[in-house]
């Protein structure tokens, strides 16, 4: 069995499906690796490394050529460029990788109709067996990390507090809002920095995690008993909550020097936490990262991409911060993809497809010309309507 890692196209990509050491990982189980010239290059991975793990080096249409496309992006996760590919694609070939299928699952339906398999990592099941292969967790991980950094950057004081000749200085108030993997990791990331951090979640469950990395758990008025959802995410609420909570949110981002987005609800709007009035309460040169930038935001100000400046205060949002930090993205993503490899190859050393197994049932979106997966149909009925 072939497997083909090409080089990303979407816009701003820097990340690269495997890294030499888990293709060649894959190399010593006796499969074919071939890699697009140029793809782990700007992660910092060259094409003699790739070849030295004896990985083959190629061009694009060889390594479209493969039995198994393994990308970071593709379908509804790069439906612009990942286009110009589909000419390339051939009946019965598998692909793995995100495909954003919930918010976009138009690129489903399309892949569909080349009649090739496709696995999108998105939809892993919250299982325990399932946690090596976790793209999502691995990259939120970054994300969370990066956007201290920023913040840090942008923020026109220091995170820590410092004892000095020339006086004391007080340490930065960092406030996240949600407290998924991102939000830990932001958490945990501040708080080295030296910052003051609290943190608020709908989901009460969480409060004992927020505790344990040092950083305050903040409660607010609203009954949220019935707040979390599938594979342990948020799920939506009704307008009235969410009312609630922006008022009284409003209060406790005034008195924060930072604070973090990372609230998202799968395949859905992020839910708009931080109003309008929110940001004007805030002290001038005060900073907001919202991480759900590319779910339509949890700041109503928010603009994907853009720094937008609001009576001083700076809110950024970012759509892709773990392709800033390539290297380690990368890493992280290649040994979730290696393992999902190894979880569908059969001894025989071939792609085995069983529905009865949780992880493969769940991550299947398209097989045999149709769209298999009932939660993408679901979302191609509704936005069909």
């Amino acid at each position: 069995m072939v497997i083909g890692v090409p080089k990303e196209t979407y816009p701003g990509e820097r990340r690269v499906a495997l890294v030499p050491a888990t293709a060649g990982g894959l190399v010593k189980k006796g499969l074919e690796v071939r890699v697009e010239a140029g793809a782990g290059l700007e992660a910092g991975f060259r094409d003699e490394d790739y070849a030295r793990a004896g990985v083959k080096v190629a061009g694009r249409s060889e390594v479209f050529a493969a039995d198994v496309l393994v990308q970071v992006r593709f379908a509804g996760a790069n439906p612009r460029a990942g286009r110009a590919d589909f000419e390339l694609l051939r009946a019965g070939q598998v692909l793995i990788g995100m495909a954003d299928p919930l918010s976009a699952p138009e690129g489903v339906r399309d892949l569909a109709g080349r009649n090739v398999t496709a696995f999108a990592l998105e939809l892993l099941p919250r299982i325990t067996r399932a946690q090596s292969m976790d793209v999502l967790s691995s990259q939120a991980t970054i994300a969370g990390y990066r956007a201290v950094l920023l913040a840090a950057e942008a923020l026109p004081r220091m995170f820590p507090m410092l004892m000095t000749a020339a006086g004391t200085v007080a340490a930065a108030r960092v406030l996240v809002i949600g407290a998924g993997v991102a939000g830990l990791q932001a958490i945990a990331t501040a708080r080295r920095l030296g910052a003051v951090v609290s943190a608020y979640d709908v989901r009460a469950a969480v409060k004992e995690q927020i505790q344990s990395l040092g950083a305050k758990f903040v409660e607010l008025d609203l009954a949220a008993s019935d707040a979390e959802g599938g594979g342990g995410y948020a799920r939506t609420m009704d307008e009235a909550f969410y009312q609630k909570q922006r008022e009284q949110l409003a209060r406790v981002v005034a008195a924060h020097d930072v604070v973090i987005t990372t609230a998202a609800v799968p395949g859905a709007r992020a839910p708009l936490l931080v109003t309008e009035e929110g940001v004007r309460g805030m002290p001038p040169g005060s900073v907001i990262v919202d991480l759900a930038a590319e779910r339509g935001g949890n700041c109503a100000l928010t603009q994907a991409d853009a720094c937008v400046t609001v009576d001083g205060v700076r809110i950024l949002g970012p759509t892709n911060l773990p392709a800033q930090v390539p290297y380690h993205a990368s890493q992280m993503y290649a040994k979730n993809v290696s393992n999902f490899l190894n979880h569908l190859i059969g001894k025989d050393g071939q792609i085995k497809i069983d529905e009865a197994d949780e992880i493969t049932r769940d991550t299947l979106v398209c097989r045999g010309g149709e769209v298999v997966s009932a939660r993408v149909k679901e979302r191609l009925a509704s936005t069909a309507r």
